[in-house]
C-alpha cells in the first residue's frame, strides 16, 4: 500500500506543474495490478485532459498497451513500431535487430 501512494503522490506532484513533456520510467514497477491500473489511468487522463505528453519506459506489455504508440528498441535502435497497441500485439512484436 505505502509503494502504491508513494508513486500515485509522486505522480500527481510530477503533474501538478503541468510540463509539456513527462518521462516515466517504470511507473508501474513497484506497485500491484490494481495499482498499477490507477497510476496509468491517471497518466493517461493527463494526456487527454492536458494535452501532456508521457515517455514511458516498461517492459510490461499491459502498461504499453495504454500508449498511443510504442517503440521498440533492441541495442539502441528503434526496430519496430506499434500504433494503438494491445498488450497482445505488444507481446507478438518481434524485437530482434537485423544481424
Amino acid at each position: 500500500m505505502t509503494a502504491m501512494v508513494g508513486q500515485q503522490v509522486q505522480a500527481a506532484a510530477t503533474l501538478v506543474a503541468r510540463p509539456d513533456v513527462i518521462f516515466a520510467d517504470e511507473p508501474t514497477g513497484n506497485l500491484d495490478s490494481r495499482a498499477g491500473a490507477e497510476v496509468l489511468n491517471f497518466l493517461r487522463n493527463s494526456v487527454r485532459e492536458h494535452g501532456q505528453t508521457i515517455v514511458m519506459v516498461t517492459h510490461d506489455p499491459t502498461a504499453a498497451a495504454y500508449a498511443d504508440g510504442v517503440a521498440f528498441l533492441a541495442d539502441g535502435q528503434i526496430v519496430s513500431e506499434r500504433i494503438e497497441p494491445t498488450a497482445d500485439t505488444v507481446l507478438d512484436t518481434p524485437t530482434e535487430t537485423a544481424a
